[in-house]
């Protein structure tokens, strides 16, 4: 951050912790949106009729607009003001939060949605610089400690409010509260920013990086679009030729970014910071990190709606363990483990990590639709705790291994790595869910086919009309495996016989060759989740073995704001 000069009257704002509670209130709402979705999709899948690709864009658009902006909103808010840029940030996204929840087709949710995560693109920001500008030096790690504290809960609040939310089925909208609620949150907190926040901006701010800003959206987009559309398109040419299209993108965007930083200078991306073998390295683990855990909660939640059959409010509910074992972990590593232990405590909460995915993915296929939701209390509780092992204190440790004026550069781009590993995240084990929930769909019906003839002979039906109907039950399960449509009722499902017995026997079966088709395949996926904890280890190891808990010093007050 570039210094600036304050006039000596204007150092201390006695408004300062209302202002605080504004800022605070918009990180949560921020951090919120990233999760609360996730448990929301069986639901707005069924009400709008999207296909699995669609609910993979509601869920990425957001943090995949939220990283094209982020660091380019700090940018704007060092020029224009960081009051400013917040509040036009903020009204943005009220606006697509009420646009999301009136949306009456996938397409204009996605749309909705990307917009939402490039409006919290320019409003996050500012909050850090608001606090950095507000608070004297004494108050301001309390005030940093106690909005890392909350964007922590705000992250395991929106899996179980999201649940109670579309449970409660507010005035009969289904989902959309999960949406609306930011309304009255974001007007309030409008009417209180544009009272109580004093406005900063930076005195020597840096340029704009337009063209870099574009560059590495393209090269993103390129990449995640087809691996989101090539399943259901059935992988045509255009998938592969957008994916070589992305590694020409992004050689343009090192090539651009390394010529600006010699001409212009301001790169979107300061490349020098890839010199530090351990910093890049550490950057890798951390990408690779989020592509498993964005992964997982897409697919954890599909497992328990539409595997399991359960409620939006018990998926959800069951979902607050994973926050408990968050919890326990971050606690224990920022303050404890880390400072003492270095590079072991990361290296360990990613191994915690895959061993809860392990156990989690073996307690499925053991009791398949069985499954209740004490039995999943170890295993969360294990996930969650690797969880927040590596997410409290990998940053600040990282942050360690460059040089002190390099911190607010490298910061930025950790927490765009954390936004995109989400987003690729969600395509990548997509792809892996998908396709093997298709492929491995004869193993449910296997499962139940015994019991089934069993129970269609009670009815008095003959043999070969048994084989008959057995074959078209295996027909449907399997169509059904493979629809790129869940909610459109293959022709193999639509005939039973008119036998109003059959058709019960049926449906029973079908939902349990659907549970163990989703146990199987849940556990499958989290095979290569552990795979991926295993790489994020050993990526951590190549981290120096004297690496501890590094806090960069924030710079003073008399150094970083000008009122305006």
């Amino acid at each position: 951050m570039e210094p600036d000069t304050v006039p000596p009257d204007t150092v201390l704002d006695p408004r300062r912790w209302i202002a605080f509670a504004v800022v605070l209130a918009a990180g949560f709402m921020d951090l919120l949106d990233v999760t609360i979705v996730n448990v929301a999709v069986p639901s707005i899948q069924n009400d709008l009729r999207a296909e699995y690709s669609q609910i993979e864009w509601i869920i990425a658009a957001y943090v995949l607009s939220f990283a094209a902006v982020l660091i380019t909103g700090g940018r704007l808010g060092d020029i224009y003001g960081r009051k400013r840029l917040f509040l036009i940030g903020m009204t943005g996204f009220t606006l697509a939060s009420a646009a999301c929840g009136i949306a009456s087709d996938p397409s204009v949710l996605i749309g909705s949605r990307f917009v939402q995560g490039a409006m919290a693109g320019l409003m996050v920001p500012q909050i850090l610089a608001i606090i950095r500008v507000t608070f004297p030096k004494e108050e301001r790690t309390k005030a940093i400690a106690i909005y890392s504290g909350v964007g922590g809960s705000a992250s395991a609040v929106g899996l179980s409010l999201g649940g109670l939310l579309v449970q409660w089925n507010l005035f009969d909208l289904g989902w959309r509260p999960i949406f609306l609620v930011n309304i009255p949150v974001g007007i309030a907190a409008l009417i209180a920013a544009s009272i109580v926040m004093r406005d900063s901006r930076s005195a020597h701010a840096p340029k704009l990086d337009i063209i870099g800003m574009v560059l590495a959206i393209s090269a993103v987009v390129l990449l995640a679009y087809p691996l989101t559309e090539g399943r259901q398109k059935d992988w045509p040419a255009w998938t592969f030729i957008m994916m070589g299209a992305a590694a020409v993108a992004f050689a343009a965007f090192v090539f651009y970014e390394r010529r600006r930083a010699r001409t212009v200078g301001s790169p979107l991306v300061d490349l020098d910071l890839f010199r530090s073998r351990a910093f890049t390295v550490g950057l890798a683990s951390w990408l690779l990190f989020w592509i498993g855990m964005g992964g997982f909660f897409l697919i954890w939640t599909l497992f328990m709606q539409a595997g399991l059959g359960w409620s939006p409010m018990r998926a959800g509910l069951t979902s607050a363990f994973f926050a408990v074992g968050a919890g326990i972990g971050a606690g224990t590593s920022a303050s404890v483990l880390a400072p003492k232990l270095g590079r072991w405590v990361l290296m360990a909460g990613a191994l915690v990590t895959g061993a809860g995915f392990g156990l989690y993915g073996w307690l499925a296929t053991h009791y398949g639709s069985d499954f209740a939701s004490w039995q999943m209390v170890l295993p969360l509780i294990v996930t969650g705790t690797g969880f927040g092992i590596v997410v409290a204190p990998t940053i600040d440790m990282l942050l360690g291994q460059i040089p002190e004026r390099e911190a607010g550069a490298a910061s930025g781009l950790l927490n765009t790595g954390q936004q995109l590993g989400i987003a690729l995240g969600v395509a990548l084990v997509g792809i892996i869910f998908f396709a093997q929930l298709d492929h491995d769909s004869a193993r449910g019906v296997d499962a139940v086919a015994a019991q089934t003839r069993t129970e269609l002979a009670a009815t008095g039906l003959p043999g070969p009309a048994q084989d008959g109907i057995l074959a078209n039950f295996r027909a449907c399960v399997q169509d059904r495996s493979a629809a790129v449509d869940p909610s459109a009722v293959p022709d193999s499902c639509r005939s039973t016989g008119g036998d109003a017995t059959v058709a019960a026997t049926l449906g029973a079966a079908g939902k349990e060759a659907n549970a163990v088709n989703f146990a199987h395949t849940f556990n499958y996926t989290l095979t290569w989740g552990i795979g991926l904890m295993m790489l994020v280890c050993l990526g951590f190891a190549a981290l120096p073995r004297d690496v501890k808990l590094e806090q960069h010093e924030l710079p003073d007050l008399d150094d970083e704001l000008v009122q305006v």
